[in-house]
C-alpha cells in the first residue's frame, strides 16, 4: 500500500518543524521567530572573534535578518549557509569556525526550522572554546527563548534534549 506524501511528512520525525506550506504545522510567524532566536543568538558571540569576521558569516546573519522580514527567498538563504559553512570549513581558527557554523545553521532556517538549534548550538560551543562561561550564555539563550511563543519554546526545548545537543557542546 503506497502512504501519501501528506502520511509520510506527519509520521516524520521532523514533523514538528515543517512548514505549514509544506504540510506541517509551523506557520511563517512561528518560522520567523526561530530564525531571530537563532540569529540573536550568533550575533551575542560575534564579540569572539575581536573584530575580524569572515563576511560571509556577517552576510550570511543579514540574509537570515532579511529573511525574517520577507525581504529575501530562501534560495538565497541557502547560497549564504553554504557560504558561512565555507567560511568555516577555511578558518584555522576552531572559534571563529564555530561561530561561522552557526551564521551557517541560523540562516538555513529560512530552509528548515530545526537549523535554528545549530544556531545555538554553535554559538554556544564558540563559547566554551573560548573558555567562556557556558551556563551564563545557555541562560542568555534561555532568557530569549521565553520571549518567544510557548509552542515553540517547547519544540526547542524537546528538540534539544532529544538530541542531546548539550552534550555535543
Amino acid at each position: 500500500m503506497k502512504i501519501s506524501i501528506e502520511e509520510q511528512v506527519k509520521q516524520s520525525k521532523r514533523y514538528p518543524w515543517i512548514a505549514a506550506h509544506r504540510g506541517g504545522p509551523l506557520s511563517l510567524c512561528e518560522r520567523q521567530q526561530l530564525i531571530r532566536w537563532a540569529r540573536e543568538c550568533v550575533e551575542h558571540v560575534l564579540h569572539l572573534l575581536g573584530g575580524e569576521a569572515d563576511p560571509r558569516i556577517l552576510d550570511a546573519l543579514t540574509t537570515a535578518k532579511e529573511w525574517e522580514n520577507g525581504n529575501a527567498s530562501t534560495g538565497i538563504c541557502m547560497r549564504k549557509s553554504l557560504a558561512a559553512h565555507a567560511a568555516a570549513r577555511a578558518s584555522v581558527n576552531e572559534i571563529h569556525r564555530a561561530v561561522a557554523r552557526a551564521a551557517g545553521q541560523t540562516v538555513a532556517t529560512a530552509h528548515m526550522a530545526d537549523h535554528s538549534l545549530g544556531g545555538a548550538h554553535y554559538a554556544l560551543k564558540a563559547i566554551k572554546l573560548a573558555d567562556l562561561d557556558l551556563m551564563t550564555e545557555k541562560q542568555w539563550q534561555e532568557d530569549m527563548l521565553s520571549l518567544l511563543s510557548d509552542r515553540i519554546q517547547q519544540l526547542i526545548m524537546e528538540t534539544w534534549q532529544e538530541k542531546k545537543l548539550d552534550k555535543r557542546i
